[in-house]
């Protein structure tokens, strides 16, 4: 009987895993993190072959998620074991999810929103624009990258900004971006998009509730981020 084609075969370069340990996990795509759970491929398909066709036959990580065993067993190359495994890994990223809801903290005020968003920002050399979506409760739902853009600038438009948001049914927004330079203080163009994106938020029944700017402390300057809204470009 021929064996299977197993990832070990594979040239050092094409392994998940190794990539995985040098690159890390977000440098590999979704076939690729599904072959790593299936191990083994079939003769002529490797595993990560095999992971690619449940992206194809299922179209997203959802269906493939909800899938039940038994429909998961006709995809040649996935027996029942592989299909458990499966089952276990989104079942763990569901309770995983479930956990960060939880805990994630209350974000009402530009200091709470600077500390989430300070890492996150502190080693980029370009400007880097997100939204930091929030549930009723005020309550992180998780951060979006909208758009990047020189060192001084970012051009973002409506939909990139508000697309996310409506996928993830959030009720209101901040927005957010870094200065590379270090001073935080908004541009004129910085403060006309923040004005028309308050407009389409409207439009859109989701609210902007601020517009964060993150720089870097200096002798003059004690703290490392500015809001909009603090500094009276958000109207009531």
């Amino acid at each position: 009987m021929s064996q299977p084609l197993r990832i070990h075969d594979m040239a050092a370069a094409d392994r998940p895993r190794e990539r995985l340990v040098e690159r890390g996990a977000k440098s590999l795509g979704t076939g690729e993190l599904l072959a790593i759970l299936l191990r083994t491929g079939l003769q002529g398909a490797s595993a990560v072959e095999i992971g690619n066709q449940l992206v194809r036959r299922f179209d997203s990580l959802e269906a493939l998620a909800r899938a039940p065993l038994e429909e998961l067993v006709k995809v040649k190359g996935i027996g029942r074991d592989k299909a458990v495994t499966l089952k276990a890994a989104f079942e763990l990223a569901i309770r995983l999810s479930e956990e960060k809801r939880r805990e994630s903290p209350v974000l009402d005020t530009p200091e709470t929103l600077a500390a989430l968003l300070r890492d996150e920002f502190s080693t980029k050399d370009i400007e880097h624009f997100v939204v930091v979506l929030l549930n009723t409760r005020r309550r992180l739902i998780r951060v979006e990258e909208v758009g990047r853009g020189l060192l001084n600038q970012v051009l973002v438009h409506a939909r990139e900004v508000f697309r996310p948001a409506i996928a993830a049914n959030a009720h209101s927004i901040v927005l957010a971006h870094n200065h590379p330079g270090g001073d935080p203080l908004p541009s004129e163009s910085d403060i006309k998009m923040t004005r028309d994106l308050i407009r389409a938020g409207h439009l859109l029944k989701i609210e902007v509730l601020d517009h964060l700017i993150l720089g870097r402390r200096s002798e003059t300057r004690e703290r490392d981020y500015c809001s909009l809204r603090e500094l009276g470009h958000f109207h009531s």
